[in-house]
């Protein structure tokens, strides 16, 4: 059992039982653990990744928008299948209301390549400067 002996100024010790806390913090910690949900919609899209040697984790900004593209060249975000104007309206509209816009494109890596140039040429021409390209990391 952990204690902790603390010297009053009668001096006389007085115990402190920190077995309590410690299953306490651990009990709020897996409560917390429990409650929170790690994963976001646009990331469990079933879409495989090019692999890549410099890949890794991008960072999520507050108003990051990510564009899915699947296999069959279709544009998803925000789990909703959009065709080209709509995709153009959505990043139109982002862009309008935060110039700074983050725009990540996540295409498969059997997606044609035609799909995820017209996804980017959409985007850069709503004037993202700099769209991400997501990948994995080679193994």
């Amino acid at each position: 059992m952990l204690m902790k002996s603390i010297t009053g100024p009668s001096g006389q010790g007085a115990t402190i039982e920190l077995t309590p806390i410690i299953d306490m913090v651990f009990l709020l910690l897996i409560f917390f653990l429990a409650a929170t949900t790690f994963q976001q919609t646009e990331r469990e899209m079933q879409i495989t990744l090019p692999e890549a040697q410099s890949g890794g984790p991008i960072s999520m900004s507050l108003r990051e928008l990510v564009v899915n593209i699947d296999a069959e060249g279709r544009f998803i975000v925000a789990g909703q299948t959009l065709g080209v104007e709509d995709l153009r309206s959505i990043v139109n509209q982002a862009v309008e209301q935060n110039p700074d816009q983050k725009v990540t494109v996540r295409g498969d890596r059997d997606a044609s390549y035609a799909s995820i140039a017209q996804a980017l040429d959409i985007i850069k021409g709503a004037g993202v400067q700099e769209p991400y390209l997501d990948t994995v990391p080679a193994r």
